[in-house]
């Protein structure tokens, strides 16, 4: 019985290795579609700016889960297979690779990519223009310095949105941890000191 079912199974793994492996597509649209699909999300999240890097709200994060649903079937086409993934994913980390070793030698070229940081606060006060060619409220501003540790706008001495997304946030004045450390090393260079005249004292009587 086992023996007589053993060609069907072996014809079944057959099947079952062609189907996952067999590509669909030619291997050279494989290879191109994810780099035209990079290529173009690289210029327009250069276009629309950096706000959608920094998600600053849930439309932000939605908006960056829905792409990649969205580009999906301009990169795999009508691809299933193992063998269409495996090319898909060289073809993205290749296309990757390049554009990082480019840019690493071109700052210039890094520079029109990224485009370059946005100061949104100096010395306490916002910049309107900068948020408004950012697309930022107010409320999103602040919610970025909250989470820096610093309340208060007048606080901030330099605000800006980096290229990747990321705020850099400067206070004007230390942060309540860094007064609650400076309050502890003076109290114990204060006891330290109390120590040496002590032992001073006692060593004299």
């Amino acid at each position: 019985m086992i023996l007589t079912l053993l060609p069907d199974l072996s014809q079944s793994l057959h099947d079952s290795a062609e189907h996952m492996f067999q590509l669909p597509l030619p291997i050279i649209e494989k290879l191109l579609r994810p780099i035209i699909v990079y290529l173009v999300l690289v210029i327009l999240l250069r276009i629309f700016g950096k706000r959608e890097l920094a998600q600053l709200n849930p439309f932000d994060l939605v908006v960056l889960l829905s792409l990649s649903n969205t580009v999906q079937n301009a990169i795999i086409g009508e691809d299933n297979s193992v063998s269409g993934g495996i090319i898909g994913a060289f073809s993205l980390l290749a296309i990757n690779w390049v554009v990082a070793r480019i840019l690493f030698k071109s700052p210039r070229l890094t520079h029109l990519v990224e485009s370059s940081s946005t100061v949104l606060v100096r010395d306490g006060k916002m910049d309107k223009r900068a948020m408004e060619r950012e697309s930022l409220t107010s409320d999103e501003l602040l919610s970025a310095i909250h989470k820096q540790g610093i309340t208060h706008l007048h606080e901030v001495a330099l605000c800006q949105l980096e290229p990747n997304g990321t705020f850099y946030v400067e206070a004007r004045e230390p942060g309540i941890s860094e007064k609650h450390h400076a309050d502890i090393v003076a109290r114990l260079e204060e006891v330290t000191r109390e120590l040496t005249a002590l032992r001073a004292a006692v060593s004299n009587t």
